[in-house]
């Protein structure tokens, strides 16, 4: 068996809380899963173990059927400073292959934020830096204070943001993303809500508050099953051309006029009943 089928095994028979890891935590409240870099007196940098936690936790938010909205958040003054500076100095004695396996890790991190069958919501009460700011505008929608700073400065050390690259050009317009990624520059979390690599900048003392409100609304005001449809008919249609996109929106909208969240939904409309998912 697979480590993935492993993993959904254990939370479909419900055998198994969330697992204890060591620069991660997790905290479940109703049908959100706060998932929490706790890496503070590292500024939450990025290395293998914590990639690896991160990508198994959202593993096991994908399974576990109580889960409907996921809360990334940090511990500490800073979201995550991205590549830890002991393991980018390891990483300079890796071959070719073992950096590319390497490599494969945060690839599989980014791909499972934004393929989830989940909502992603990043709370960012810090700076968010090269991976550390990839990491949060990859998520479904992304909540800020006005404190922290948002930038890919990896051409600064001779690096290049090429994974968090793939998901940027998708989000925003290619000018505004040229210059974050040619400059390396840090921009305020204001301008990263102009220019919609965040959704909105909320003080601090609220941030907390609002995003729970946000993800509570999600859960109670849309089904599972529309938003996991939804979400992966976002992830798709990207890169499709037209044609194409629209025959799969077809075939979509075919398939979810069939499933018991649409017939239940549509039910309680006609009836004019009110309902809560």
């Amino acid at each position: 068996m697979s480590e993935n089928n492993q993993i959904a095994s254990l939370y479909i028979c419900g055998t198994s809380n969330f697992m204890n890891f060591h620069l991660v935590k997790t905290e479940k409240q109703d049908r959100i899963l706060y998932i929490i870099l706790a890496r503070p007196e590292k500024k939450n940098a990025l290395n293998d173990h914590m990639v690896k936690e991160l990508t198994e936790a959202l593993h096991m938010a994908e399974h576990d059927p109580a889960v409907k909205v996921v809360i990334l958040k940090s511990e500490g003054d800073v979201f995550s400073a991205g590549a830890d500076l002991d393991y980018l100095q390891r990483l300079q004695q890796f071959s070719y292959e073992e950096n590319l396996a390497d490599s494969s890790l945060l690839k599989g991190l980014l791909l499972k934020i934004y393929s989830l069958n989940k909502i992603v919501i990043a709370q960012v009460e810090g700076h968010a830096i090269a991976g550390g700011c990839g990491l949060a505008s990859v998520c479904d929608f992304c909540f800020s204070v006005p404190e922290a700073k948002f930038g890919y400065t990896e051409v600064k050390i001779g690096f290049i943001p090429a994974l968090v690259m793939v998901f940027l050009i998708r989000k925003i317009s290619g000018t505004k993303a040229r210059e974050l990624l040619f400059t390396g520059k840090l921009i305020a979390a204001e301008e990263a809500a102009a220019c919609g690599l965040i959704n909105e900048v909320i003080p601090k003392q609220d941030i907390a508050k609002t995003v729970l409100q946000f993800a509570t609304s999600l859960c109670e005001g849309a089904s599972g099953q529309s938003l996991a449809s939804t979400k992966k008919m976002f992830t798709k249609v990207v890169s499709m051309e037209l044609s194409e996109a629209l025959e799969y929106a077809a075939q979509m909208n075919a398939q979810t006029r069939s499933s018991d969240d649409c017939k239940r939904g549509i039910g309680a409309f006609l009836n004019k009943e009110k309902f809560k998912w």
